[in-house]
């Protein structure tokens, strides 16, 4: 957490901080890194200029979009790579045979101050195939890097499309709750669920640790073993509350509350609510409301929410309204969301009107209880009158999807462009030092993605581009774009002297997100039967692949 940059960050600007976990070294790495980077060695490759491309090769969750996150701590570990002798002694004891001290000498000696990366800006809505991160530098060290980048992108980028895709469903209006600590795998899946669910559009989250490291708003009230520790409002010695203004004290809060609840008990246009609530219930929301006067949220429905856990709520509202405070809302964790929550907005409204208090009928309404897109969706498809959603599970493990399945390919080496082919086309890299852009249309939407050559021109504003699927001779169109973006920028220059761009504070990066999602013609992002996105090559990006690729293809004979 507190590591420092060393010499390599030193040749592009300020000193950077270390990964966000410490278990980000470059030992988080797979053996075969290590091995190759030696088999370089020992060929003396090892200082050969490659260049990597990392993407994947389809979106998740049944999808047609993709949230990119995972950048920042990716540069992080760059600009602090650096191995150190414990860790040398330990790969020269796990590297299979001997070892030469040679390379071990090479490996106290490299970092990535000769290494660039060029990336796509985090939080940007990205497509398969389209590199997310193009690493230039030399070979083993680019190697080393392999693993470590994959691991720091592909669960981040997933978490966060998950997200994204709670928050289509949930609409604009809904604050979204990230309530998964307990259920995630780990804590550093907690950690980094927490931050890219941010990313991806949720407004907060319960996990403390997370609100620290990142600046993420805090949500959260009380569990049901608060509620279920009371026996009964005998318990609160402490009874006195100030009103709001100062100007006065309640010095017997509980009597209020209980005034005010037999005001409920018997109101005719509330007979619905009328008989006895569980007392231990009410004496938990009183002392619960004596803490916190000004955030005052119950969850309602330890014994039975209509009978006993909105009536007791209201009773404390009530009584806090009297002394100038405003209560939040309630929270409901089981049971039928759509009917509860609607019934609980009538007794809201019916109250405010009954009692004369404004706004009462506005109060907050929060769901959990195993929330998912489905179960969102099909609220929406019910009619209900929930204003906030608490998510966990489903988000935070991404239950519909383990994996992203990022890739991290060779492209060129030495100049010389390379590819990887597959008998799935799928699984066919495409090859060479790229430059891509997004290509947007009259309606302010993005039509298409492009790959070119690294020597091509940009595509310009209003002239004609033809844009070719990479591996399908039949798909092609032509473009004229009205508005023309560049996707991968320079975020760690190593020795060269291009400009870096800075990396962007997490609301930045969580807004430009939200600002892409808008960007996306729906129906490339709707639920149900998205359209794909179009992904192209330039005309003679095309030509190239389909030379490279017959030029390194094995031809058969036939006995």
């Amino acid at each position: 957490m507190d590591a420092k940059a060393n010499g390599a960050c030193e040749n592009v600007g300020r000193v950077m901080d270390g990964p966000t976990n410490p278990m980000v070294t470059p030992l988080l790495t797979d053996l075969y890194q290590f091995t190759m980077a030696y088999a370089y060695w020992k060929a003396g490759k090892q200082n050969e200029r490659a260049v990597f491309d990392l993407y994947f090769r389809k979106n998740p969750f049944g999808g047609e979009f993709t949230v990119f996150a995972g950048l920042e701590e990716c540069i992080k570990l760059i600009a602090n790579f650096k191995l150190t002798e414990e860790e040398i002694s330990f790969i020269s004891k796990s590297l299979p045979g001997s070892c030469e001290e040679g390379f071990l000498n090479y490996l106290r000696e490299i970092d990535c101050s000769d290494v660039e990366v060029y990336a796509i800006s985090e939080g940007t809505v990205v497509f398969p195939k389209v590199p997310l991160l193009r690493v230039e530098g030399p070979v083993a060290v680019v190697q080393l890097l392999e693993t470590p980048v994959l691991n720091l992108v592909n669960f981040a980028s997933l978490v966060a499309t998950n997200a994204a895709r709670h928050r289509l469903v949930a609409g604009k209006s809904k604050m979204l709750l990230e309530f998964g600590l307990r259920r995630a795998q780990g804590p550093d899946g907690a950690i980094s669920a927490s931050k890219y669910c941010y990313i991806g559009g949720f407004d907060a989250t319960s996990n403390v640790a997370a609100g620290r490291l990142f600046g993420i708003p805090l949500r959260g009230t009380h569990s049901h073993a608060f509620v279920s520790s009371f026996m009964n409002p005998d318990e609160i010695v402490e009874k006195s509350l100030c009103s709001f203004d100062g100007s006065s004290t309640c010095e017997d809060f509980v009597s209020l509350v209980q005034s005010w609840l037999s005001k409920i008990q018997w109101s005719k246009s509330l007979s619905g609510i009328s008989g006895e609530t569980n007392q231990s219930e009410l004496a938990a929301f009183m002392s619960y409301a004596l803490a916190f006067p000004n955030n005052f949220l119950a969850l309602v429905d330890t014994y039975d929410v209509i009978r006993s856990g909105v009536p007791n709520f209201c009773a404390v509202a009530l009584a806090l309204s009297e002394l100038g405070y405003k209560a939040v809302g309630i929270r409901l964790d089981s049971g039928d969301l759509a009917y509860l929550s609607s019934e609980v907005r009538k007794i809201f409204r019916t109250i405010e009107k009954e009692f004369g208090v404004p706004g009462f009928g506005k109060m907050s309404i929060t769901a959990s209880n195993d929330l998912n897109e489905e179960t969102l969706d099909a609220l929406n498809k019910q009619g209900h009158e929930v204003d906030s959603y608490g998510i966990g599970t489903y988000l935070v493990t991404c239950y519909a999807q383990a994996a992203l399945g990022c890739v991290f390919k060779l492209v060129e080496i030495n100049n010389q462009p390379r590819i990887k082919l597959s008998e799935d086309v799928s699984k066919v890299s495409i090859p060479c030092k790229k430059r891509c852009y997004r290509l947007y249309g009259k309606e302010g939407y993005s039509l298409v993605d492009i790959m070119t050559g690294e020597s091509e021109p940009c595509p310009k504003v209003g002239e004609r581009i033809l844009c070719r699927h990479p591996f399908n001779e039949s798909k092609r169109a032509y473009v004229v774009p009205q508005r023309v973006e560049k996707l991968l920028k320079c975020y760690w220059p190593g020795k060269s002297d291009k400009v870096r761009e800075e990396l962007p504070a997490l609301k930045d990066i969580r807004d430009h997100c939200i600002k892409q999602l808008e960007q996306m013609r729906p129906d490339h992002i709707r639920r149900l039967n998205p359209t794909p996105y179009k992904v192209s090559v330039s005309a003679k990006l095309y030509d190239f692949i389909h030379f490279l690729w017959l030029n390194e293809a094995p031809v058969g004979e036939l006995q």
